[in-house]
């Protein structure tokens, strides 16, 4: 059965590192009403496998934050800090296969390779024949040999030499937690989900995760690529650089202003009307095909 005939599941995925802001409603939006329009299911994943990252009752308030702004998911939250044996029996999958291998490498070591497109090092193969002698193993890395392309529905086709552009990349690190990338991928094979609606700062991550689904045997999903929403200062919108949480009590001003982001043109009064008449109208008018094909956009005047 291919991916466009099996029914569709989305998904939104937060990490708790602080407070939902203007960017994390555009993609909430976003994923959401593509999976409505598809008379599909959408879950929520909370993505706190990053123990040292997660601020202490984040989720919680992004939680309740998703339910005053009239969010509906499908079945029970999933979090990823109760899912490890899983990420667990993935990496052995991985090592057993002779997909992995040991790296010494430190940041500081890595600290002059170049930049791959989303900001990481491009891994320069150091130990990928074995490790120096009197090195211990800081990291486990993927081989990433491949080249990989594939069709985002709103930013066009993509390709990317993983040798070249992002090199062998790390699925356990030195501190004994699992990676994103690794993760992501376990989460939605799990789930069955077909379709990834999220922000385009994760588009330089997209073909690491295709090469690891390649690796473990599992499908891959459709991707589309939203903006994302960035800053005067063109930052994208973070705890970093001090972005605003929303304002629970006043959300439809702010749910219209994410729908004119993405390119749906809803009417100035809706900002005024009731949020439950705000997502009436989103759900009539949603079109993926109307969202602009850029990577980032600052937010509307």
């Amino acid at each position: 059965m291919s991916i466009a005939s099996r029914p569709y599941v989305g998904r939104f995925a937060p990490s708790p590192t602080g407070p939902l802001h203007f960017g994390s409603l555009v993609a909430a939006i976003g994923s959401f009403l593509e999976a409505r329009a598809h008379g599909g299911r959408w879950l929520l994943r909370i993505e706190d496998v990053d123990a040292p990252r997660t601020v202490p009752g984040a989720a919680d308030s992004i939680i309740a934050t998703l339910a005053r702004f009239g969010f509906e998911w499908d079945g029970d939250i999933v979090w990823q800090s109760r899912r490890l044996d899983a990420y667990r029996q993935a990496l052995a999958q991985l090592q057993a296969a002779g997909h992995l291998f040991p790296c010494a490498c430190t940041r500081r070591e890595l600290a002059d390779s170049a930049l791959a497109r989303d900001g990481s090092r491009i891994y320069p193969g150091t130990c990928r024949n074995g490790l120096p002698p009197g090195r211990a193993p800081h990291a486990w890395r993927v081989r990433a040999e491949a080249t990989i392309a594939f069709v985002d529905r709103v930013q066009g086709p993509q390709r990317e030499d993983l040798g070249s552009e992002v090199g062998d990349f790390v699925v356990l690190r030195g501190d004994g937690q699992f990676a994103y990338q690794l993760a992501v991928v376990v989460d939605d094979a799990a789930a069955g989900v077909t379709d990834v609606v999220r922000g385009a700062d994760l588009l330089g991550s997209t073909a690491r995760q295709i090469h690891l689904q390649h690796l473990l045997g599992v499908r891959t999903p459709g991707y589309a690529h939203l903006p994302v929403v960035v800053n005067a200062a063109g930052e994208k919108l973070s705890k970093q650089t001090l972005a605003a949480p929303l304002d629970d009590l006043a959300p439809a001003p702010a749910l219209v202003a994410a729908l004119a982001f993405l390119g749906q043109e809803p009417p100035a009064e809706l900002a005024r009307a009731p949020r439950d008449q705000v997502w009436t109208w989103a759900r009539a008018h949603w079109s993926l095909a109307c969202v602009p094909r850029k990577l980032c956009a600052p937010p509307p005047a």
